[in-house]
């Protein structure tokens, strides 16, 4: 069971997840010759306020 887990900003709709989830299945099951069914995606949105990137919080950029 390959799992694929997309960490990103929260504010995307949920169509927009949906696209995502059946495009990263879609290019997975493409390239690695594996079955749709088996391949599972999770979805974390983390606010920028909890997210640092250089040692500092994307909320304070």
């Amino acid at each position: 069971m390959p799992l694929i887990n997309v960490t990103m900003f929260p504010g995307r709709t949920e169509e927009q997840k949906r696209e995502l989830v059946r495009e990263l299945t879609d290019a997975f099951a493409r390239t690695c010759d594996a079955n749709p069914d088996g391949v599972w995606v999770t979805i974390n949105e983390v606010p920028p306020e909890r997210w640092a990137v250089g040692g500092r919080l994307i909320s304070d950029r």
